[in-house]
């Protein structure tokens, strides 16, 4: 099974990251929660956690996405509505974001559904890393 649309992503999910920061050389983690909440136009997504850089202490870290549905498409948006990257639903999906100076690229694997993986390369004059996030339902 895989994505079909934006409703399979409705709730709470379990959430574990990692980000290769080359630039820094150093790799932080995060573990927490995504919530999928519907919003009345799609689902938003808030994202909380600790994140852990080493030899820093632990911090609390938040992000917040628009997801809508578009057609065929599954459209993510900055909180603030401005567009981020799209994809189609299915076992995989790539996308790209670009953000002068520096290049997004994301590869979504939704093979072994309900678990599902996002991992983002990163690249140009200001960031170097590679972050992978894991999502699997909570509870």
């Amino acid at each position: 099974m895989s994505v079909t649309s934006l409703a399979d992503f409705r709730g709470l999910w379990s959430l574990s990251r990692r980000i290769e920061d080359a630039r820094a050389g150093a790799v932080l983690t995060l573990t927490g929660t995504a919530r999928f909440a519907d919003d009345g136009h799609g689902l938003t997504c808030d994202e909380a956690g600790t994140l852990v850089r080493p030899g820093q202490p632990p911090m609390a870290a938040t992000r917040r996405y628009l997801w809508r549905q578009e057609g065929g498409r599954i459209r993510v948006l900055f909180a603030d509505g401005r567009p981020f990257h799209d994809f189609a639903p299915g076992a995989s999906a790539r996308a790209a974001h670009a953000c002068a100076p520096d290049a997004y690229a994301v590869a979504y694997d939704f093979s072994h559904w309900p678990a599902w993986r996002a991992e983002w390369t990163v690249r140009g004059p200001r960031k170097d890393y590679v972050m992978r996030s894991h999502y699997r339902p909570a509870g």
